[in-house]
């Protein structure tokens, strides 16, 4: 595992090789097409809500894909939704440790997120004025979400709000310094937007990216081994 700041070229390539194998967002990873309208804008709410608990990520995303399977993928639905069936689909996908709570919070946030917005977080959004302060008092307002929660939902949505962002968090952050990289988060992002190669070079593909690594031990050491390897052919 590398500890110590790579050179610059190791960097670049440690980013390289970082953002074309483990560069898909949450998000995506979970099946959801992000775009600025209210049902995949919902389903990244969900899908927070559960990634904001101790619990692995694939858990996370696996029981994000049930609920959605079930057919809970906007806010009405997931209200009429029976406690049951929630917890039902959140087991099905692993969640089997918060799954009793999580159910009963995701139908709270289901209720306020009706009651407050109608059903469209993009109505959250305009009441914040499009602004990343304001944004983040209103998520707290969500049952079930924390500051880790709402930087989560921050993290992934900023390319459809821009206004979240550039936004690389602390454990983004984390997830660079045990890759090696400069925990500077305009450092980074302008070496990704330089690597014209990448599949994913954007802040919201950079930060899912440096999270995995900072959750993921193996993660980081294979991206750090394969980066070093090319770097040493080069």
């Amino acid at each position: 595992m590398m500890s110590k700041t790579a050179a610059p070229a190791e960097q670049r390539e440690v980013l390289r090789v970082l953002l074309d194998e483990h560069g898909s967002t949450y998000a995506e990873e979970a099946g959801i097409r992000l775009r600025d309208t209210p049902q995949p804008l919902y389903r990244l709410l969900v899908l927070t809500a559960l990634l904001s608990a101790r619990i692995r990520s694939s858990a996370a995303v696996a029981s994000a894909r049930e609920l959605s399977g079930a057919g809970m993928r906007s806010a009405r639905a997931m209200a009429d939704a029976s406690w049951q069936d929630r917890v039902d689909a959140l087991g099905r996908g692993g969640y089997r440790r918060y799954d009793e709570s999580t159910a009963t919070q995701l139908g709270k946030a289901a209720e306020l997120v009706l009651e407050k917005y109608g059903g469209d977080l993009r109505r959250m959004r305009e009441e914040a004025g499009k602004d990343a302060g304001e944004l983040r008092k209103l998520l707290r307002e969500v049952p079930g979400l924390g500051p880790a929660g709402v930087e989560i939902f921050l993290r992934e949505v900023q390319d459809v709000w821009p206004e979240a962002g550039p936004l690389l968090d602390d454990k983004a952050l984390d997830g660079a310094r045990r890759l090696g990289l400069p925990a500077d988060a305009e450092a980074l992002l302008k070496t990704a937007r330089d690597l014209k190669s990448a599949r994913h070079n954007d802040p919201a593909h950079l930060a899912a990216a440096l999270v995995r690594a900072a959750v993921d031990t193996e993660v980081a050491d294979e991206v750090t081994s394969r980066a070093g390897e090319k770097t040493t052919k080069s």
